[in-house]
């Protein structure tokens, strides 16, 4: 099926009836961008979700086939972010609006006839917020609902390396990756000046508590300013923009094979006992 545009919002009401009564109907996939307008820091804007999202799916959309019938529905920018709460900028939703806002998104794409909708998320914080989301719109609905994160996407060994081990486990928040996609997305909003190692508490606990600070065992009800007060998480200062350009690009190739993934999948996938 080829669509005349690959955004939901470009389509009209009669464009979407012929989807709804075309043969290639289970092929259709909804996605929905969900981000964050937050504090990242002294050296990035508040922006950093945002635009990363934006910019793996610009990156995604000469890597999908013509005739894949993928859909981007308008990317939910403010989103649950009361852990930066502290921190001036920061914009957030209650989990209950956030819940009933993505919920009720999930609701309309089903009634416009849609049933596989994919939840693309580039902020940490709302990650179980999707996961009940999902299930209660497979429940409600009947929709085929997966969730994925642009840093959950299997991008290359290559691409990953250029960061060590510590970043990937502790640069949780305007680190060097963060930094990096910025550089090489929005460089005129990025203060190098400003970037260095923001080291965090739980980096310092980890090694005295083996089993509270192993990364899988427990995980703390946190607010930004328990791991480091200045708002950021990671060594910014080794950020660099063609690290962010192999990152943005090697996201957007995932999120294109997963699409097609999606798309192809059966409807069998889900099943309602009678």
């Amino acid at each position: 099926m080829t669509l005349k545009s690959k955004f939901w919002a470009d389509l009209t009401t009669l464009d979407f009836q012929a989807i709804a009564q075309s043969q290639q109907l289970d092929e259709v996939v909804a996605v929905l961008p969900v981000a964050a307008i937050e504090q990242h820091g002294p050296h990035l804007p508040c922006s950093v979700d945002q635009t990363i999202i934006d910019s793996v799916i610009a990156a995604c959309l000469p890597k999908l086939a013509s005739t894949l019938p993928i859909l981007f529905l308008p990317t939910q920018a403010i989103g649950k972010s009361n852990e930066h709460i502290q921190f001036p900028g920061t914009l957030t939703l209650s989990t209950q609006t956030i819940i009933s806002l993505w919920t009720d998104i999930g609701a309309s794409v089903a009634r416009s006839g849609i049933k596989k909708l994919l939840l693309f998320n580039s902020h940490g914080g709302q990650v179980s917020v999707m996961d009940l989301v999902a299930r209660d719109l497979r429940t409600e609905h009947n929709l085929l609902v997966f969730s994925s994160n642009w840093y959950s996407l299997p991008i290359g060994d290559a691409v990953m390396n250029q960061f060590p081990a510590t970043e990937h486990r502790f640069g949780i928040h305007g680190g060097a990756i963060e930094t990096s996609m910025l550089l090489a997305a929005r460089p005129q909003f990025v203060n190098m000046n400003a970037a260095k190692e923001f080291r965090t508490q739980s980096q310092d606990r980890s090694p005295q508590y083996p089993i509270l600070g192993n990364g899988k065992s427990a995980k703390m009800g946190w607010q930004m300013q328990d791991y480091n007060p200045e708002g950021a998480a990671g060594n910014a200062g080794m950020a660099t923009a063609e690290k962010g350009s192999q990152l943005i690009f090697s996201a957007a190739e995932q999120l294109a094979l997963m699409l097609a993934e999606i798309s192809s999948l059966p409807m069998t996938a889900i099943f309602n006992k009678k």
